[in-house]
């Protein structure tokens, strides 16, 4: 019951607070929207920041050398398109601010 009400919680405070008419489809928009979901989820799943950036980017923990890529697909691309691996930025920055915010708190996790 606690994650339904956090989820629902989360959904009206960032999702569902749009008061106007329907917006153009922005890519930037959405990569900010899913970084956010990305961020909630992984803490609702009890994940910590370490943990996250780990999922993310297992050389951004254990070093350039790690043998092993989660989403190595993903990141070639955004690196030919934005020049860095913007998920990862955005989903980490996500949880700073959430967690800078006391967001996580609010919502009991």
């Amino acid at each position: 019951m606690t994650n339904v009400l956090t989820h629902q919680h989360f959904c009206e405070r960032h999702l569902f607070n749009h008061k106007g008419p329907p917006f153009a489809w922005d890519e930037d928009r959405s990569a900010h929207l899913r970084a956010d979901l990305d961020a909630f989820y992984d803490r609702a799943y009890g994940l910590t920041r370490d943990e996250l950036r780990y999922i993310l980017d297992p050389a951004d923990v254990k070093g350039p050398d790690y043998p092993s890529e989660t989403f190595r697909v993903l990141k070639e691309k955004e690196i030919r398109h934005h020049g860095e691996y913007r998920t990862r930025r955005l989903v980490i920055a996500a949880w700073d601010r959430m967690e800078a915010a006391g967001e996580f708190t609010e919502m009991g996790m």
